[in-house]
């Protein structure tokens, strides 16, 4: 059985941050996609909590993005969608903040996102779940307050891709490792947020997190 003890610094000790987009049946409008949507955010955008957000300044439109985390705890590679959640050891609540004013001109250009979702704590984080207090990753509750307003309230299980169906996908391409984490993905409901905003969030009764936000 795998030690859960040294997930507990995933923020610390992980290698890789792989980002979903598209996975939630109410975000898809158009054409569903045929494989998961995936991307890579730099190690150096985690925040925990107790420190701000801190909206680049070169950005107008910052949205945030309410995401169940999944923390690898075994090394896999080319895993098939039946053996996937051998691998899983623990998840984490997250936000993907995304620069939507760079990624729409990047979008139209055909350009590289990447400055659009790994700058500078553009991925907050909980402390580390365990299997015990989330039994069910398939169905708990995803919601996101801004300075008290509802904004996202939704249940994973709307998920497009399910979290085995991500891991396989992933582990086609990369090698994951534990401490590594897949974000799966966003509900419906992402919007802007600014320089005195207060971002509440949270997973189930499980936990919360609070995180301030400030211009850089």
């Amino acid at each position: 059985k795998m030690s859960q003890v040294n997930l507990k610094n995933f923020v610390k000790n992980g290698r890789k941050i792989i980002g979903a987009v598209l996975n939630y049946k109410d975000c898809i409008t158009d054409n569903a996609p045929e494989a998961p949507i995936l991307f890579l955010k730099a190690l150096s955008s985690y925040v925990e909590e107790g420190k701000p957000i801190r909206l680049p300044r070169a950005f107008t439109k910052v949205f945030h993005e309410v995401e169940l985390g999944v923390v690898i705890g075994q090394t896999c590679k080319n895993v098939s969608i039946e053996e996937a959640n051998k691998y899983v050891g623990g998840y984490c609540l997250a936000l993907d903040l995304t620069g939507m004013c760079f990624i729409g001109q990047a979008r139209e250009k055909a350009l590289p996102w990447d400055m659009g979702k790994g700058f500078d704590t553009a991925t907050p984080v909980s402390r580390f779940i365990t299997h015990q207090e989330l039994p069910n990753p398939d169905d708990v509750r995803l919601w996101l307050k801004v300075n008290g307003e509802m904004r996202q309230d939704q249940s994973s299980e709307k998920m497009y891709f399910k979290i085995p169906e991500l891991i396989s996908y992933a582990s086609k391409f990369m090698t994951l490792e534990p401490n590594d984490i897949i974000l799966t993905g966003t509900p419906a409901g992402a919007t802007t947020i600014k320089h005195g905003d207060v971002i509440e969030f949270g997973v189930g009764e499980i936990l919360q997190c609070k995180f301030a936000v400030q211009d850089d």
